[in-house]
């Protein structure tokens, strides 16, 4: 699916804020959730070409909602984000065949081409790096 509509899914209001600008600095169109519950509740969620879930989420995990979403048939490429980087985590993340998992700490530009590659959306060259990150 070639679209530039990108969900956040993320509990920490501020994050979500610093990748929605971002995000719309380089052409996307995000929408954020303060949980898996909320943006499964999106009776429109189908629109979304790409999703940045943070792992640790009140209620429904971020690994819940990657399931939840297989168990669905949902082909919608999902990418993690996580201020708490486990290696188990990350591995179960990769096993459930997430499209890129990256610390909050790691350059923005880096989800930018994540999101880029499974969306199909040409994000501008000139993308520069943010302290908001995946």
């Amino acid at each position: 699916m070639s679209s530039n509509h990108v969900a956040i899914i993320d509990d920490d209001a501020s994050a979500c804020r610093a990748l929605g600008r971002l995000l719309r600095g380089m052409g996307f169109e995000p929408s954020a959730f303060d949980s898996a519950e909320s943006f499964l509740a999106d009776p429109a969620r189908q629109r979304f070409s790409g999703l940045l879930v943070d792992i640790q989420l009140g209620g429904m995990s971020g690994l819940d909602l990657q399931q939840r979403l297989q168990a669905e048939g949902s082909r919608t490429a999902l990418i993690f984000i996580t201020a708490h980087d486990d290696p188990a985590v990350r591995s179960l993340a990769v096993k459930g065949g997430c499209a890129g998992f990256f610390r909050k700490t790691d350059p923005g530009a880096l989800i930018v081409e994540a999101l880029g590659r499974v969306t199909n959306v040409s994000a501008p060259a000139n993308h520069g790096n943010s302290h908001a990150h995946g």
